[in-house]
Formats: C-alpha cells, sequence, structure tokens
C-alpha cells in the first residue's frame, strides 16, 4: 500500500541542496540521487515501510527515507 502510494507520486519525490550531498555521501554514489532512489524504490523487490511522519524504502541493501507529506528524499544510509 505504501509503495503504491510513492509510485503514484514518483514526480512529486525530491529532495533539497543539502541532501543531495549527504546521499551522495551516505550511498557512495556519484549519480544524480533522486534518480538513483526512484530506481531503488521501482525495483520489485523493494519494501516500503511508513513510521511516523517518513516512509522507509529498504532494498539491495540501503535504506532510503522519504517524508510521506512533502515526498522530499531525507537521507539514505547503507544497511
Amino acid at each position: 500500500m505504501h509503495k503504491k502510494t510513492l509510485l503514484e507520486n514518483i514526480d512529486k519525490i525530491h529532495t533539497t541542496e543539502m541532501g543531495i550531498g549527504r546521499i551522495q555521501k551516505n550511498l557512495g554514489i556519484t549519480e544524480e540521487p533522486v534518480s538513483y532512489c526512484i530506481s531503488k524504490l521501482q525495483k520489485k523487490d523493494s519494501t516500503v515501510s511508513k513510521e511516523g511522519k517518513n516512509y522507509y524504502v529498504e532494498v539491495d541493501n540501503c535504506r532510503i527515507t522519504i517524508n510521506s507529506s512533502s515526498f522530499t528524499i531525507i537521507t539514505a544510509h547503507k544497511i
């Protein structure tokens, strides 16, 4: 259900200037982080849970935190 909500609002998913650097550093990537995180969300084996005001996308040993009202990617971490 939560994954469906995120996929239906995929065009609203974004991050902040600070979020770009934080996500790239935490995940060790150089590519554009919003596209990267969206591609992770779209994977068949990704799981989405909601705790409080955030969605958590888990896939490929990473956890992506997305605010549920603004669809802002707050951070992402390797797990």
